[in-house]
């Protein structure tokens, strides 16, 4: 049972669990790491799904920024889903 949940007084608070990972694009001659952050919240917000990834970088810089992200019902989905976003777009930082 998650216990800390129960530590939610309202849901405008919106506490989450946060779940950290990192992956590499490879892009040309280089490799560039993307940090994921999923937060699993104790109460949905209006979207209903539990799960929200988002990186730390940004993609499709020179055009129109992007912060890959994704939503799920569980961590696998939302984790998926920002996975896919990174790659649909090329990283073009540093």
């Amino acid at each position: 049972m998650d216990e800390w949940k129960y530590a939610e007084s309202t849901p405008e608070q919106r506490l989450s669990r946060l779940h950290t990972f990192s992956i590499w694009k490879k892009q040309s001659d280089r490799e560039i790491q993307f940090t994921i952050t999923v937060h699993e919240y104790a109460t949905p917000p209006s979207s209903g799904m539990r799960f929200f990834a988002e990186t730390d970088k940004q993609t499709n810089q020179k055009i129109a920024p992007y912060t890959p992200t994704g939503w799920g019902d569980d961590l696998l989905s939302a984790l998926s889903d920002c996975i896919r976003a990174i790659e649909r777009f090329p990283h073009q930082g540093e």
